[in-house]
């Protein structure tokens, strides 16, 4: 029986190509809206795009909100991208104060003045400590970004790669059974796709 890698639908765009990238690594991923869905995955991604206030309500709508917290509690593994790494922080400062997830204590905040946002493009991650998610992938390689927020988690500790852009923030969170990036791995070439491969390696 082959594992089911759950894609969380909660009305975002870049779904199709997070599919894909599950599906050129080996894997068969069920794209859902339904949180029974999460309930028996063998793996979770949340992937996303747009506004934490969006976001947020619209897992909230579709009943996804505390059926992906008891998932993460679970320790089943779990890979959020991009506005599904924010999500998973206390706050987001986005067009106000929106209470996430609260999974990884801490706040997001917008990028400073000065450089062009959205930072939109390719960047260099920087690993400041060792992960199987780096398997095969090298120190400053270069991953797809787009977004003007990024998370400021209290605990250092979970922050697992950097990248700088008018200041250094947390472009990769690990803790537990939970993998963030900021990026896209899915638009990232091949590091990308060796990335949901490490991942998915704990599946298969």
């Amino acid at each position: 029986m082959k594992p089911k890698i759950v894609i969380i639908d909660y009305g975002a765009g870049n779904l199709r190509s997070v599919a894909r990238a599950v599906a050129h690594v080996g894997f068969e991923p069920t794209v859902t809206a339904d949180p029974h869905d999460v309930q028996d995955a063998a793996a979770v991604i949340l992937p996303g795009v747009g506004a934490a206030a969006d976001t947020m309500r619209n897992l909230r709508l579709r009943r996804m909100a505390e059926p992906v917290k008891e998932y993460i509690a679970s320790g089943r593994p779990f890979f959020g991208v991009c506005m599904g790494q924010q999500a998973l922080l206390s706050v987001s400062e986005e067009g106000g104060e929106h209470e996430c997830l609260g999974v990884i204590e801490g706040r997001v905040r917008r990028l400073p003045a000065g450089q062009k946002v959205p930072h939109m493009g390719w960047n260099q991650v920087r690993q400041t400590s060792p992960h199987p998610i780096f398997e095969g992938i090298p120190d400053d390689s270069y991953f797809y970004f787009v977004h003007s927020y990024a998370p400021e988690p209290v605990d250092h500790s979970v922050v697992i790669g950097e990248t700088a852009y008018g200041r250094t923030f947390a472009s990769v969170l690990a803790r537990d059974n939970v993998i963030a990036t900021q990026f896209h791995p899915e638009k990232s070439a091949a590091m990308g796709l060796r990335m949901y491969a490490n991942f998915l390696s704990q599946v298969a």
